[in-house]
């Protein structure tokens, strides 16, 4: 299974944690624990062409809310 992990840091003049979470879930992660605050599980094998087209996504999705974002993309051996 292909995931994509997303780590995030927080302004404290830019948007609430919450609203962060909130924006991030409508394009399909969810919160977790551990080393990345949350993962994208596709439905398929994603290409590069993929990340590249969703880390886009991820930015206009964060636009102007003062968060910084590093992404991480893994086939998972479940």
């Amino acid at each position: 299974m292909m995931r994509t992990y997303l780590t995030t840091m927080f302004n404290t003049k830019g948007a609430r944690p919450s609203d962060v979470v909130e924006r991030l879930q409508m394009i399909g992660f969810k919160p977790t624990t551990g080393n990345y605050d949350f993962v994208y599980e596709w439905d398929k094998s994603a290409t590069i062409e993929d990340t590249i087209y969703f880390a886009d996504k991820i930015h206009e999705v964060l636009k102007d809310m003062g968060v910084m974002f590093r992404m991480e993309t893994d086939t998972d051996s479940d």
